[in-house]
């Protein structure tokens, strides 16, 4: 072991001082490379925004609440948002979050006072195949184990929360039984935090302990719940979507509501602490706001509203991520929150890797990191698919490849040549190895495209006034490139339902957005078929009313909102060695 040593360090001496510390870089985990960097204590950070640290509420010494109060709308109007998405995720992964992070210190590497708002991770995912997602590298939001475990506990308020509205459901059917109460429906389920299979349909109050149900368990980041934290814009507005959560429906046809249980400003008290936004640090000790956690396949996919509007009341530049592609974070990051929020981005950023192009290109998994020419093109169908989408809205795009060690100037060029074709900005990301320094192309060709221009008005996809079926398919076909839409006819009688019983709302949920739940591997609902395919059908499987959160979630195709566990999850690798957690990366 010791010759080996020593022949490693002969042979770094023979080479060039970067590329020495490239190489030493490479080799670092994720948790290595957080341990090194020195945090500063959480108030010097909130005083880089210019928040008085007595203001803040610490949770221990490097995280912190921030309170609503201190949200200024005239700074929001005036901050710049950009929007980061990406191509079509593939197994060989993207990397969004770590060009996210790596974006907003390269902006501040150029004297830009820039932050980034993030979603938090769900332990879902951390324990199940993806691993952590507080970003990679020399690119992290810190201390990076606290946020992808426990963090401030939002995402426990929001499954106590919801669970509490559950058992008061349970208990007022229970108590109001001998009195002729009854639901001939009940949409409001369970959810946890945690990836079990097991859980998707149940029955409870079995043994005479209740009414015998049928039910079943949602994960957390699918809870209307999360979606309503993420779009509150207050916390009276936080109470009054909390009331207008529809639980099932009466005997004789009338909506049930969390306020006919009379329960609203208990569950609003038990998120009262989880509505407020969370500031933590970058590893160049630069702030970061982490907020809320829907997925974008099964959810809305976006950071919370107010975490937006916090960081653009205390910096000029503020970049934030939507989930998975921009078929999913990406449209519903402007069709639901930008339209219900009036936020107005000035950028969208797509990124896209090499390997995942190859595998869009119909490239093996095994071979992606090999160079292949052709694979490459063929896979940058999904790219400018994406682009023409993002595009769509009216905003203008930059393309930022996230590099790799193993990619090929000749790869790079093909990439960067594509998008000159399409007249889009283009720009390499080397964040990863490189912290901020590593972005500054990236960020400069940011601020020089946003200056370049005022801001431009959103093209929705569709209008607040069309009706469900043509909201949703306009996103099937402008966005996914479907031919056709269909529904089962359990969906067509439930969206018939659904208008007739709440017709009494003067059509309110006929002005709600949709949010299409759908696997993030393809345009189409199958997701073995990557690239850009064209000529399928989506299939709609369900409809699910959010009064709450102000949105119809329709299922498409075989999606589901309890995700499983893989054969090797990544629980079998996470451990405490020597007092230090391991595998949480």
């Amino acid at each position: 072991m010791s010759l080996l040593f020593w022949l490693f360090e002969g042979f770094l001496l023979l080479l060039s001082a970067e590329t020495k510390k490239t190489i030493l870089r490479t080799m670092k985990t994720d948790i290595q490379i957080a341990r090194e960097c020195e945090l500063k204590p959480i108030g010097d950070i909130a005083a880089q925004l210019g928040i008085d640290q007595e203001k803040i509420e610490p949770y221990g010494r490097y995280m912190a609440k921030v309170p609503l109060s201190l949200i200024n709308e005239d700074h929001v109007r005036d901050s710049r948002l950009i929007l980061v998405t990406a191509i079509s995720p593939t197994k060989a992964g993207i990397g969004k979050t770590t060009v996210s992070i790596g974006l907003a210190l390269g902006l501040n590497k150029i004297g830009k006072k820039a932050t980034v708002a993030l979603r938090e991770p769900s332990l879902g995912p951390c324990f199940g195949i993806k691993g952590g997602a507080a970003g990679g590298g020399y690119a992290q939001v810190l201390p990076m184990e606290k946020i992808n475990l426990h963090f401030t506990g939002d995402f426990h308020a929001v499954t106590s929360a919801h669970n509490t509205i559950s058992a008061l459901l349970d208990n007022y059917i229970f108590q109001h039984r001998k009195d002729g109460f009854s639901l001939r429906e009940i949409y409001w389920k369970r959810v946890l935090d945690v990836n079990d299979r097991a859980l998707r349909n149940v029955v409870t109050g079995l043994r005479g302990d209740g009414v015998v149900c049928e039910t079943g368990f949602d994960i957390t980041p699918a809870s209307e719940l999360m979606a309503i934290l993420c779009l509150a814009t207050s916390e009276e507005d936080l109470q009054r979507r909390i009331e207008n959560i529809v639980l099932g429906i009466t005997a004789d046809g009338k909506h049930f509501r969390v306020k006919d249980l009379g329960v609203a400003g208990a569950i609003t008290v038990l998120l009262r602490d989880a509505i407020n936004p969370n500031l933590v640090q970058t590893t160049e000790n630069t702030p970061a706001f982490i907020h809320g956690g829907p997925f974008a396949n099964i959810a809305h996919g976006c950071s919370s509203v107010l975490a937006t509007k916090m960081a653009m009341s205390y910096c000029d530049y503020v970049v934030t991520e939507a989930g998975f592609g921009a078929d999913l974070g990406g449209e519903k990051f402007f069709d639901i929150k930008c339209r219900k929020a009036g936020l107005q981005p000035r950028l969208v950023v797509i990124v896209a890797t090499t390997q995942g192009l190859k595998m869009h290109g119909g490239v093996g998994l095994e071979h992606i990191k090999e160079p292949n020419a052709k694979g490459l093109k063929e896979g940058l169908k999904n790219l400018n698919r994406h682009i023409n989408n993002m595009q769509g809205f009216g905003q203008p795009v930059i393309v930022t490849l996230n590099r790799f060690d193993f990619d090929t100037d000749e790869e790079i060029d093909i990439v960067r040549k594509n998008c000159e074709d399409l007249e889009v900005g283009f720009a390499v990301n080397e964040a990863f190895l490189k912290g901020g320094e590593g972005a500054v192309e990236l960020a400069q060709k940011v601020v020089d495209t946003i200056d370049r221009q005022q801001p431009l008005p959103i093209r929705f996809t569709y209008k607040e006034a069309d009706c469900l079926e043509d909201k949703i398919e306009k996103v099937c076909k402008r966005i996914y490139g479907a031919s056709a839409v269909e529904y089962g006819q359990k969906v067509k009688k439930k969206l018939e339902s659904l208008r007739a019983t709440f017709s009494d709302d003067d059509g309110a949920i006929a002005h709600y957005p949709v949010c299409i739940a759908k696997t993030q591997f393809s345009f189409t609902t199958d997701s073995t078929r990557y690239g850009s395919p064209e000529g399928f059908t989506i299939r709609i499987r369900d409809v699910i009313l959010n009064c709450g959160s102000e949105m119809i979630v329709a299922i498409a195709g075989d999606m589901l909102r309890m995700p499983g566990l893989p054969k090797s999850p990544q629980a079998e690798r996470i451990t405490i060695v020597d007092g230090e957690i391991e595998g949480l990366s």
